[in-house]
């Protein structure tokens, strides 16, 4: 059940990827970058953001729902390689994403499969 929850999360955050950002036309600041959360399990998962050794909690993506959250620019920074945790609240079963690659304006789709 682990594996296969683990390569769905993989999977689905890989096919979604990264959706190109928009530029706000200004040329000063770049859109904020996004995380969109569907959880379609029934178990609240607190979301990470990882880069290199650095584990940042972005939010709670509450079961059933989805959430969308900023991804701090701080974590962006160079190439901007991420990892994301989905850690479910009353559980011990965490998932991790595969690294991926996010730029500033981006929007990033996770989906959790329910199970």
């Amino acid at each position: 059940m682990r594996k296969t929850f683990f390569a769905l999360l993989a999977v689905t955050l890989l096919g979604a990827g990264c959706l190109p950002g928009r530029s706000s036309g200004t040329g000063i600041e770049p859109e904020a970058t996004m995380l969109r959360v569907e959880n379609q399990g029934f178990l609240d998962m607190a979301i990470y953001a990882v880069r290199s050794a650095q584990r940042v909690r972005i939010g709670t993506a509450a079961g059933n729902k989805t959430s969308s959250f900023t991804i701090p620019p701080g974590l962006l920074a160079g190439m901007g390689q991420l990892t994301f945790i989905a850690d479910p609240i009353g559980s011990s079963r965490a998932s991790v994403s595969e690294q991926i690659t996010v730029t500033p304006g981006d929007e990033v789709v996770l989906t959790i499969p329910p199970g």
